[in-house]
């Protein structure tokens, strides 16, 4: 299931009935096709903790398949509205998960003919900020030595290399398509873009470096954005704290943004 987020004006006074202590929860109605369920969330719960509760409730009942729109009832129009891009729960209110018509396009097989590998940031000074860092790289070889056996294009960057470093030695960059210094924190940069737009037929990118929840959540976000399916290879990208990492894949599988696995052995095929 992916639920969307849209960037609309807030609602004030949207949630209707009596407000809550601010170190209380608050009263939620939470509807589902023909169900309706009474809940509570925290004063101050967002987006990501409401679709949590959808999960928790209705969970067996929710095609994971579909893409699904939270929508909040607002009292000065009479209807449900979409949710307001930072909404936050501060009152009593009634809010809903509508499925839209359109089907979640599903992650196939890759195919090296339309897939291009991201290597984002595996530097020489992230070494021992990182968690795991030694394992990401070990799996980091694999993948690049598949890459070059299947003729599958690569695209590395390296965050701000003067003060960071290069690319670590044992990742072999030989025969690469680019390295590319950048300061943001997206891979997406316009030498990105132009040799994206080079190589024919690209669907899919594989993407691992550091960090999960920064260079790699962003890039990922990105991409899906311009229409590419992004595999994150959760065995090859790491965060300083092993709690960043976790919540940036978690919010990204559950808003189905992408998909994220395990491609150590570089099942491509």
């Amino acid at each position: 299931m992916a639920a969307a987020e849209p960037a609309v004006p807030a609602l004030p006074g949207s949630g209707g009935g009596g407000a809550a202590a601010p170190s209380g929860t608050v009263p939620v109605l939470f509807c589902f096709s023909v169900f309706a369920r009474p809940s509570s969330v925290p004063h101050g719960a967002g987006y990501e903790l409401l679709i949590q509760k959808f999960l928790s409730l209705y969970g067996d009942q929710i095609d994971m398949h579909r893409k699904f729109v939270v929508q909040l009832f607002a009292e000065e129009w009479g209807q449900y509205v979409d949710l307001p891009k930072g909404f936050a729960v501060s009152e009593r209110c009634k809010v809903r998960l509508v499925p839209l018509q359109i089907q979640l396009t599903t992650l196939g097989n890759l195919t090296p003919s339309s897939t291009v590998f991201f290597c984002c940031d595996m530097q020489e000074r992230f070494r021992p900020a990182i968690k795991y860092f030694g394992d990401i790289i070990s799996v980091g070889q694999r993948l690049l030595q598949g890459a070059r056996i299947l003729g599958i294009p690569v695209i590395v960057t390296e965050q701000y290399p003067k003060g960071l470093g290069s690319t670590v030695q044992e990742i072999d960059l030989t025969g690469v398509k680019l390295v590319l210094p950048k300061t943001k924190f997206s891979m997406v940069l316009p030498e990105v873009e132009a040799a994206l737009a080079e190589i024919p037929g690209v669907r899919s990118v594989v993407l691992f470096g550091v960090e999960t929840h920064v260079c790699i959540q962003q890039t990922a976000l990105e991409l899906v954005g311009r229409g590419i399916e992004v595999h994150i290879v959760a065995d090859a990208t790491s965060s300083r704290s092993m709690m960043d990492r976790m919540f940036a894949l978690e919010e990204l599988f559950l808003n189905h943004l992408i998909f994220h696995g395990s491609y150590s052995g570089c099942f491509l095929g």
